[in-house]
């Protein structure tokens, strides 16, 4: 059974009046310290999303190059695993298939929400994950480096991406869990197999679903947070996109 999420955070405060700014920004970064996400509600017409996640770091281009993506369903995307469609998606963090760091975190908020059932996304703690683990499996998932590919619908459009990574990488500023249960290449290795199971097992009992009301906006650390995204019919669905580079201490 999914749950209904904790880390909220109203932008409209108790007097119907935008919530001060600073106080904004230091209750998001608590709830996002404690949960790994934050969803923003009662949002008002005058908040400026790209603005606010220009407060945590840098963009990071799409796979098309655009800085702030639309997610949507797109004409002949269909028959591919790609979220310009109205498929489910897989549990997943976002770019294993980068040479470099992955996004820190994704920003997602919404221009027209779902209507109907399905199209939740859906979010799970893959340090909660890891820490089930048995310590020689997270040692192996540590030490292992594999090889990663891009999804079927990018290679359709022309990108062919292949980085090696090891599944758990510590990093000075936080640990970093890249995650794929189709896109990992297993390379016939019987170890690998039943740990990307138990995600996916950890992932169902434990996930957090979200759907969205018109300009909600969620943020999550995509280092820390597994997503995913259920089916749904309503292709008027428009979620707008950005990934947010680590921004390095000083």
């Amino acid at each position: 059974m999914p749950r209904h999420p904790e880390s909220l955070l109203s932008l409209t405060d108790f007097n119907g009046g935008p919530l001060a700014a600073d106080l904004a920004r230091k209750t998001f970064d608590d709830l996002l310290e404690r949960h790994g996400y934050v969803l923003m509600s009662n949002v008002p017409e005058s908040f400026d999303p790209v603005a606010f996640c220009k407060g945590l770091g840098g963009f990071v281009p799409q796979y098309t190059g655009v800085l702030v993506g639309d997610v949507r369903p797109e004409p002949g995307m269909e028959e591919f695993y790609h979220a310009g469609n109205t498929k489910p998606l897989y549990p997943h963090s976002e770019g294993y298939d980068f040479e470099g760091l992955p996004p820190r975190y994704l920003a997602l908020w919404c221009q027209t929400p779902n209507t109907g059932a399905g199209g939740e996304t859906t979010l799970a703690d893959a340090h909660a994950w890891i820490a089930s683990l048995d310590e020689d499996d997270r040692a192996f998932l540590r030490e292992r480096v594999w090889s990663w590919e891009t999804t079927d619908a990018m290679r359709h459009l022309g990108l062919d991406l292949h980085p090696r990574h090891p599944v758990i990488e510590d990093h000075p500023d936080g640990t970093i869990v890249r995650y794929s249960f189709n896109n990992l290449v297993r390379e016939d290795d019987p170890r690998i197999g039943p740990l990307l199971d138990s995600a996916r097992e950890f992932f169902a009992r434990e996930h957090t679903a979200i759907q969205y009301q018109r300009r909600d906006m969620l943020v999550f650390d995509n280092w820390r947070m597994l997503h995913a995204r259920t089916a749904f019919t309503d292709i008027g669905r428009h979620l707008r996109r950005i990934q947010i580079a680590h921004l390095e201490a000083a």
